[in-house]
């Protein structure tokens, strides 16, 4: 990797990539379209010694002098004004975990889906631990691929989130297990249309191999039939919340079964588990599909899976206060997630609601409340928006609140003794907080500060 290379994006995954790259003895541009950062203060994070230049605003041809590679960051679209001046000078465009994977050893384990990907990581990372000595989580999770790759050996196993957005630009990556979790409308204001997100969610699988495996959510009409197809080379494993398999992973009443060739037996009781919903439940399928088909031995898939803690942002429960629960989906940023989350409530709910619009539509998220939202507290872009939608679908319990602590406040002040409040935006955090750790974590201090 010995070569000039532009590294699209200032953010975590650039400076990541970036750094990789100057390892592997690579000379950099680090280039980002807003002319407004500071040059040196980039150029700061780097040392005196690294070949590294910085670029901002308009790229000029003179920026791509020697370049031979692009690797850009999940956050820029393909569509970007600087992009078409790449693809005229037919510079190649990789993404970042394109980079990683041209770096990594050991065995990869990649997960995509839209939603539930950050808990069956997590909860896959805790199973790998179980059994293999080095293990690796990496991804939309927290920590950049590309800054793991480097510290993997043969015997490393790499456990990946991957976002639709980061597989847009792959080009050989070849997990040796992959999952796509579900498919449900996302990003549509990026991908533009359903049949671009699915074809791109779907490419997680296009290199794998016959001996490789990809957990497939059977429920999910699109996946089912893709894991049917001729198309698909490596062997496809099912598991279904909804269906007896006859081969595969599924839910009987409160047990998880695995089927071989129409055999079934338990693995574990839900009620063993310490994460809440049907949804975390089939996240749990995946994960076990996913550990088995990595050689993990069923027992210590088993004891890890009861062991697992639900993530931070993800129905997570914060504390209980005057007989009221507070819970932090930060993470539901579309209307799916909001959906499952609402679902696992084991009370009535206010909702806190709202955020930046990334061109979803809401009536079956409101159609979901079911009797079970007391109260709809909204913020953010998108507040008229639902607002709408929601007294379309006869929801009138409407407050609008101008900041997190307002709508705390106010949702404290309207709860009683057995309510939930429920903070599960159905939106993206931009706008109003950086992403959507930090929409969580501020719900957290106020709902503390009560």
């Amino acid at each position: 990797m010995s070569q000039k290379v532009i590294v699209a994006g200032t953010g975590k995954s650039g400076i990541a990539a970036a750094r990789l790259l100057l390892d592997m003895g690579g000379e950099i541009v680090l280039y980002d379209s807003n002319a407004g950062l500071n040059k040196a203060e980039i150029r700061g994070k780097f040392g005196k010694k690294d070949k590294v230049d910085v670029a901002l605003g308009d790229l000029k041809r003179t920026d791509l002098l020697g370049v031979e590679l692009c690797v850009i960051s999940p956050g820029i679209p393909l569509d970007a004004p600087f992009v078409s001046v790449l693809a005229d000078m037919k510079i190649p465009i990789w993404s970042e975990i394109q980079l990683a994977y041209q770096c990594a050893k050991g065995k990869l384990i990649a997960i995509t889906g839209t939603n539930g990907k950050t808990t069956t990581t997590a909860l896959t990372g805790e199973i790998m631990k179980s059994f293999y000595k080095d293990v690796h989580v990496v991804g939309n999770i927290g920590i950049p691929y590309t800054e793991e790759a480097l510290a993997t050996e043969e015997d490393s196993v790499t456990v990946a989130e991957v976002s639709s957005f980061q597989l847009e630009t792959i080009m050989d990556f070849r997990p040796d297990v992959s999952a796509i979790l579900n498919i449900t409308p996302d990003h549509l204001n990026r991908h533009k249309t359903m049949e671009c997100y699915i074809a791109v969610k779907e490419s997680i699988a296009m290199n794998q191999k016959k001996e490789d495996t990809c957990v497939l959510n059977y429920d999910d009409p699109v996946l089912r039939e893709f894991g049917k197809s001729e198309e698909l080379q490596p062997k496809a494993v099912f598991f279904s919340s909804r269906e007896k398999l006859k081969d595969g992973y599924y839910l009987d009443g409160d047990k998880i079964m695995r089927a071989q060739e129409g055999k079934a037996e338990e693995l574990l009781n839900v009620h063993e588990l310490q994460i809440l919903g049907r949804h975390n439940y089939e996240n749990v399928m995946a994960a076990i599909a996913m550990s088995a088909a990595a050689g993990v031995p069923m027992k210590n898939i088993v004891e890890a899976a009861k062991k697992f803690k639900a993530v931070e942002h993800r129905i997570e429960f914060v504390l209980e206060r005057e007989g009221v629960k507070y819970y932090n989906d930060s993470k539901g940023t579309n209307p799916d997630a909001a959906i499952q989350a609402v679902k696992a409530m084991p009370g009535p709910i206010l909702l806190i609601a709202g955020g930046y619009d990334k061109g979803s539509a809401y009536d079956e998220w409101i159609e979901s409340f079911g009797g079970k939202v007391k109260y709809l507290v909204l913020i953010g872009q998108t507040r008229d928006k639902i607002s709408q939608c929601a007294r379309e679908h006869g929801f009138q319990d409407i407050m609008y609140a101008e900041d997190m602590a307002e709508a705390v406040h106010v949702c404290a002040s309207y709860a009683d003794r057995g309510d939930c409040v429920l903070l599960s935006p159905a939106c993206a955090s931009w706008g109003m907080f950086k992403d959507y750790e930090e929409r969580g974590r501020i719900f957290k201090e106020c709902v503390r500060s009560l």
